[in-house]
């Protein structure tokens, strides 16, 4: 059992940004109490993504498999079994500790309204125990999405506040929908390429959440890492990262992109 404040070996460590390869629930107990200004993650939704399914199949057949088209494995994502809806429920008790007060944990949730599992609501609900559910943010993805009746087009954020103080909320604009249409911010529905994350998502869709809701060096946890995502748009925009993943693939994906990400926010400092 690993001990609260004892730290873990990073998998990466840079002046801004620290990555932490292994299981969540392993490494959460060791961060420090009321550390994280912001959470931004994308748990595995327990849908078996690209093992065997639609998506797999199709990617086969547009030979975006890393093992070709025959390949009898897609790229299953850890833990997107049935175990998922356990692990996310075991996983909100840790961010309500972790976050300052004033803090918020957006977290995406799979398909909106779609069945047979409503479980946008039973994650809301999860949330609400332990956080003051603020939001739930829609994603318009723009192009028609899987599925055969009622496609899959958007996705959702539900945004949780931890208790005890007013929402950390650097936006004046007053425009900030909780519907973010297509193309909206660079929002951009992306396909997977064949060696990157079998589930990306943009990367201004992480930075539409941490520029309201994080400011400066403020820390930002993405819980479920995947190839980047959040660490990312977080080093353009200066603040304090840190990352967990479980795959060792997908943490090599991440530290390179982050990387590219300071060396980015380091020219443009240098040229302001």
């Amino acid at each position: 059992m690993a001990r609260r404040g004892v730290r873990m070996k990073p998998y990466h460590q840079s002046e801004r940004v620290t990555l932490y390869r292994g299981d969540c629930l392993a490494i959460l107990p060791t961060l420090a109490d009321c550390s994280i200004d912001l959470i931004v993650t994308d748990p595995p939704y327990g849908h078996n993504n690209n093992n065997g399914d639609l998506i797999h199949r199709r990617e086969a057949a547009l030979g975006r498999l890393p093992g070709g088209a025959d390949s009898p494995q897609g790229r299953p994502i850890a833990n997107d079994g049935p175990e998922a809806n356990e692990l996310w429920k075991n996983v909100i008790p840790h961010t309500v500790r972790l976050l300052r007060t004033g803090g918020c944990c957006c977290c995406c949730c799979c398909c909106g309204g779609g069945g047979p599992d409503p479980q946008f609501a039973r994650w809301s609900l999860w949330m609400d125990e332990h956080l003051d559910f603020k939001q739930m943010v829609v994603w318009d993805k723009g192009k028609m999405g899987m599925g055969w009746h009622y496609r899959r087009s958007y996705e959702t954020v539900l945004v949780g506040l931890k208790p005890g103080g007013p929402c950390k909320w650097y936006d004046d604009s007053k425009k900030i929908e909780n519907i973010i249409r297509p193309g909206d911010y660079g929002n951009k529905k992306i396909s997977p390429r064949e060696h990157d994350h079998p589930t990306p998502k943009p990367a201004a869709l992480a930075e539409h959440f941490v520029r309201p809701h994080s400011t400066g060096e403020d820390v930002v946890l993405d819980l479920f890492m995947g190839g980047g995502w959040v660490g990312a748009p977080g080093g353009r925009l200066g603040r304090l990262g840190m990352g967990i993943e479980i795959d060792e693939k997908y943490c090599e994906i991440a530290a390179k992109r982050i990387q590219a990400a300071e060396r980015d926010q380091a020219e443009r400092l240098v040229t302001a």
